[in-house]
């Protein structure tokens, strides 16, 4: 018997979708204002998954430039109809407010690793929509709509409208067909089809503690759908030590081995010192990640075994496991043409005349842009923390001579939360490394006027940080042998979604190398390898 360990997509893999062809199982996951955007991920056993693709990688597809901080690509939806792949996703380029400005799109494509169409407008109304294909040969679009009327709740309800694929726009009157329970908040739909019922499985309450899935279901695709009689499927709200939190937002798979399974979105939060357990329930670093659950069959209404709580370990189904190499290097020595699939950026594609890889062979090479705070063009490539404990490293050349130059390994959440350890220049000290932090748009200089000054013999320095469950600590080298640590120590769960303003932002926490020159010069940093070692 496998057993599958939850969750199975680790650091930052949120509002999950999978999509089954054949005997091929795929996820498509979030990645807001990271580009490329959408992350997919293969298994031929629901156990061991693998980053594959991220279809949109073009700016025609997805321009991001300015927006802000976890708006961008929400709630992919995937699925396979017609031999083909549809893919559909919102570009949200409001988040504060009373509007949430955002734009529903498709793509398609014959193979999963192909390339994807030009995305085809759907509409505004409002985020998380999705596609249903009909047994008639019909599609239709469902996705929550947005009320930004003062007084009234935003979240309006569960539109549907048909969508004609020859005439590659939705068609007919859009309708409420669902709104929701009492808890609210209802968003994420998705629409299956079982024997006589349509399913409605929606996410509500809101994608901090107090998520969970809902679902519902009707004779007619229009309703009126009545709602589960054991309603939530699935929720960890009233399991505050259950260590698989905020279990909601979900999609439904039926396997070709006859089995169900129900993917969702869960965090695993570390507890702060002090912190009463419900006050709030802890931090999640590493974002919202991807958990799977079996379902039963009773009396037309699926169940979740064992009870509607997520659990840390399941029965997997009746396939043979099938285990993939490691999909990223622990080392990256960029000696290939193009970055691994781990590595994203911030908002926009990155030319070659910010990032390369073939202007010192070997290395990648970033040119200077806008700082760390920046909604436009940063020079800054990262990947999510995926584990509570890992090593990354990095070793660099650098040579500047202005304040406004500098280049480093950085720790981020977003433009409001990130520390820096990096190489910069003092008008009395010369090339030295500092340590630059931002908390809530507080700005910090920990080692102000202890700086590090580096020799001038010295070409290559390397940049190491040590992520220890609820800290991590910086350090360096002058010859990647001896290494100094550098005494101030950071709190992971500052780059956390439930930190941020106090919580409702979307990302986890990322490590990368970052250059950075606001003169406008674009002096050029290179990076000769970047290690990630859990």
């Amino acid at each position: 018997m496998t057993v599958i360990t939850n969750p199975i997509l680790t650091g930052f893999n949120p509002d999950p979708c999978i999509c089954r062809v054949e005997d091929d199982y795929y996820i498509a996951v979030s990645t807001f204002e990271w580009f490329p955007g959408v992350g997919i991920y293969h298994s031929k056993d629901l156990k061991n998954w693998r980053l594959i693709f991220r279809p949109l990688n073009r700016v025609s597809q997805l321009n991001m430039m300015g927006n802000p901080d976890s708006g961008g690509v929400w709630a992919p939806a995937l699925s396979y109809h017609d031999n083909q792949f549809w893919l559909i996703f919102t570009d949200v380029k409001v988040v504060d407010g009373q509007w949430k400005d955002c734009h529903n799109y498709l793509v398609t494509c014959d193979t999963i690793d192909g390339e994807w169409t030009e995305p085809i407008y759907l509409n505004s109304t409002g985020f998380d929509p999705s596609l249903f294909h009909d047994d008639d040969g019909k599609k239709y679009l469902v996705n929550m709509v947005w009320d930004h009327r003062v007084g009234k709740h935003h979240f309006l309800g569960i539109a549907l409208q048909e969508y004609s694929v020859e005439e590659q726009k939705l068609v007919g009157k859009m309708e409420i067909i669902f709104k929701g329970t009492d808890i609210k908040l209802t968003e994420a739909p998705h629409i299956y089809k079982v024997n006589d019922y349509y399913y409605l499985l929606t996410a509500e309450g809101g994608t901090r503690y107090d998520h969970q899935a809902t679902i519902a279901r009707s004779r007619q695709l229009r309703g009126p759908y009545e709602v589960h009689p054991d309603n939530p499927l699935i929720s960890s709200f009233g399991a505050p030590r259950n260590p698989l939190q905020k279990a909601g937002h979900a999609s439904i798979v039926h396997t070709h081995t006859d089995e169900w399974f129900l993917v969702h979105l869960t965090g695993r939060p570390l507890q702060k010192e002090g912190q009463p357990l419900l006050d709030p329930r802890g931090f999640c670093p590493l974002g919202r990640e991807t958990a799977i659950q079996r379902l039963e069959w009773q009396n037309d209404w699926p169940y979740v075994l064992g009870g509607n709580e997520p659990s840390l370990e399941i029965e997997g189904p009746q396939m043979e496991e099938v285990q993939w190499e490691r999909d990223f290097p622990e080392k990256d020595d960029f000696d290939t043409e193009s970055l691994n699939l781990h590595f994203q950026n911030l908002r926009i594609p990155l030319g070659e005349d910010i990032v390369s890889l073939k202007d010192n062979p070997g290395h990648l090479r970033l040119y200077g842009k806008e700082s760390l705070t920046s909604k436009f063009t940063q020079a800054f490539i990262a990947r999510r923390w995926q584990h509570f404990t890992f090593t990354a490293e990095t070793k660099l050349a650098f040579n500047p001579t202005m304040i406004q130059q500098s280049a480093g390994l950085v720790n981020y959440y977003n433009t409001q939360n990130w520390s820096s350890c990096q190489i910069t220049w003092n008008e009395e000290k010369g090339r030295m490394i500092e340590l630059v932090a931002c908390d809530n748009y507080r700005f910090s200089q920990p080692l102000q006027g202890e700086e590090i000054i580096i020799p001038d013999e010295v070409t290559y320095i390397f940049l190491r940080v040590e992520v220890k469950v609820n800290v991590y600590q910086y350090s360096y080298s002058f010859d990647g042998e001896e290494w100094t640590t550098i005494p101030v120590m950071f709190d992971s769960y500052k780059l956390s979604d439930d930190y941020i303003q106090g919580g409702g932002f979307f990302t986890g926490a990322f490590v990368g190398m970052q250059c950075q020159d606001t003169t406008g010069q674009n002096l050029h940093a290179d990076f000769d390898y970047f290690i990630y070692k859990s």
